[in-house]
Order: structure tokens, then C-alpha cells, then sequence
């Protein structure tokens, strides 16, 4: 273990990526950069963070602003559902825990769209804190050099040596420091869980690019589903729809009016048209997930028409 982290140590000091979000311990940054980074590459979060940044400088304008604007600063990031997660989290951390960014995992995993990998992340990044946090790109490293050439490799089997691997944090008590139990133990005062794992994401980063890459022999490796022309790509669409039409002043849009306006995506997209059943069930979806409101619109008396708005 000793020589494969002076070799990742090596690396990640060869490698290193000067950015942003690196040069900061404000959780609140190295929290978005994470959600970002999940399924976006590099040099779109550089570019699309200062403006997310600049709208929601810190948690609590994040959990006030309209729904419509998280959404809409969002809009090219893919996955809206993240957006909706941020803003969420956000409220929860104002009211729970009175706008302080807990460090616990247990604390950060019972946030909204804050997962295990994402926790640890923050508690490396923001807080120098040692855990497993795996990652693609860690993932990768540990799958090349402890599992070479071996197929449908868990993430049980990996957890251990990414925790065994990760260097420890010292308690002192005043006379004497103790090491964290379970963890490496650090060679250096420069060998902390954030600097280490900088160092595993650029090697991971470096390697997917000179090898075949190790991730696809992970038991959790899935080939992304094609996005154009699926359901999720008029999910998508219909978002865009209704900010659009918010940003336009409509109150809201019936079905028939998101139908006719999908439709045209589609075909300038050179796709086949949709049919209002579709669409009616995505806008369900899209209600049920907290992303838009239904409401009625009477003609004599009687509800003829849903019509739909960006919550």
C-alpha cells in the first residue's frame, strides 16, 4: 500500500489541475462542484459555474430564489432533477442546521440528492476529513492497479482499499496525537484526504486516456443510454417549454400548447411528432416530482383544460 500511494502521490503532483473549486474549502462551492462534475465534463463546470455562482453566491440566496430561476440556471447542465436536489438540500441545511454545512456523513447523506460518494467528497474537500470516496475516476485508479484484468469488480471489494488507502486525520489531546484508526497513515503533513484525493482524480483522469479504461470492469459500470430522441430528452424539453413561457410572462400553458411546442423541437430535430398522451404523462411526472404546478382552467363552469407552470 505504502509504495502504490507514494506512486499516486508522484502522479497527482505531475498531474494536478489548477481549478477553481480547488482553490476554495467553502462547502458550499466544493458541494456544487460535485453535483456538476457527476455527468459533466471538466471545462463545462469552469464555464458554468462562476454565473451559477454570481446568481446564488451563497446557500441561503440558493434556498430562497424562485424554483424557475434555480431551473433555469441549470438549463444546459442536464439532469434538472439536480438543480431541484441543490435548492432542497439548500433549504434543509438553512432550517436544520441553521446555514452551517454539516461535516458528519450520517448528516450529509440525509440531505437531499447527496449520496455516499458526493459526502465524502465535501468532507474531503471542504474539511480534510478521511473516508472512502469513491468515484469514477478513484475507481479507476483502484480497478488498474489491485484488479487488473478482472471483471465485475464490486464496490465491496473496493471500499476497503480506498478507506485502507485514504491517509488519516491526528486527534491530539495536548501531550500526544493518535492517528485515525482504519485509515493510512500519513507520510507527511502534506498527505491529507484533500490532497490525496486530487491526486487519485488526475491520475484516474490520466490513466482512462493511456488505458482501456478500468472502470468498465466495475460491477457498476453502465454504457449512458442514448439522450436524443428519449424520454428524458423531452423531459427535458418540456422544462425549457415552460421557463420559456414564465420568462415570456405567461402565467402558464395548457397541455395542448406544451404539446404543439414539443412538437416543433422535434421536427426541427428532424424527429417523429409526439402525441398529447405523451406529453400529458410527462407533465404528471414532472408535477409529482416538484418541478411544476397543475392548475385548472373552468370554461362554463367546468374544469376543460390543465394548465401548467414552472413551480
Amino acid at each position: 500500500m505504502d509504495g502504490f500511494r507514494e506512486l499516486v502521490r508522484a502522479e497527482g503532483a505531475r498531474l494536478y489541475r489548477d481549478l477553481p473549486w480547488r482553490r476554495t474549502r467553502d462547502p458550499y462551492i466544493v458541494w456544487l462542484s460535485e453535483v456538476m462534475l457527476q455527468q459533466t465534463q471538466v471545462a463545462r463546470v469552469e464555464t458554468r459555474m462562476p454565473a451559477w455562482l454570481e446568481r446564488f453566491p451563497n446557500i441561503e440566496i440558493l434556498a430562497e430564489a424562485p424554483t424557475a430561476d434555480v431551473l433555469a440556471a441549470w438549463q444546459g447542465m442536464g439532469y434538472n432533477r439536480r438543480a431541484l436536489a441543490l435548492q432542497r438540500a439548500a433549504r434543509e441545511i438553512v432550517e436544520q442546521h441553521g446555514g452551517v454545512f454539516p461535516h458528519e456523513a450520517r448528516a450529509l447523506e440525509a440531505l437531499p440528492g447527496i449520496g455516499p460518494a458526493t459526502a465524502q467528497g465535501i468532507r474531503s474537500f471542504a474539511f480534510d476529513l478521511p473516508g472512502a470516496y469513491l468515484e469514477t475516476n478513484v475507481r479507476t485508479v483502484f480497478l488498474h492497479h489491485f484488479f487488473p484484468d478482472v471483471p465485475g469488480v464490486p464496490d465491496r471489494e473496493l471500499v476497503p482499499l480506498v478507506r485502507a488507502a485514504c491517509p488519516a486525520v491526528y486527534a491530539t489531546d495536548g501531550d500526544s496525537e493518535t492517528c485515525a484508526e482504519g485509515y493510512a497513515t500519513p507520510f507527511d503533513a502534506e498527505d491529507t484526504p484533500r490532497a490525496w484525493y486530487y491526486a487519485l482524480l488526475d491520475y484516474g483522469a490520466r490513466l482512462k486516456k493511456e488505458v482501456p479504461n478500468p472502470s468498465r470492469r466495475s460491477a457498476t459500470y453502465a454504457r449512458q443510454s442514448r439522450f436524443e430522441g428519449s424520454r428524458r430528452q423531452k423531459r427535458a424539453e418540456v422544462v425549457r417549454i415552460l421557463l420559456d413561457a414564465k420568462a415570456a410572462g405567461e402565467a402558464d400553458m395548457g397541455t395542448a400548447a406544451v404539446h404543439m411546442a414539443l412538437n416543433t423541437v422535434e421536427r426541427a430535430a428532424g424527429r417523429p411528432a409526439v402525441d398529447e398522451a405523451l406529453v400529458a404523462s410527462i407533465l404528471c411526472d414532472l408535477e409529482r416530482e416538484g418541478f411544476c404546478a397543475r392548475s385548472c382552467h373552468a370554461g362554463d363552469g367546468a374544469c376543460d383544460e390543465d394548465r401548467w407552470a414552472i413551480a
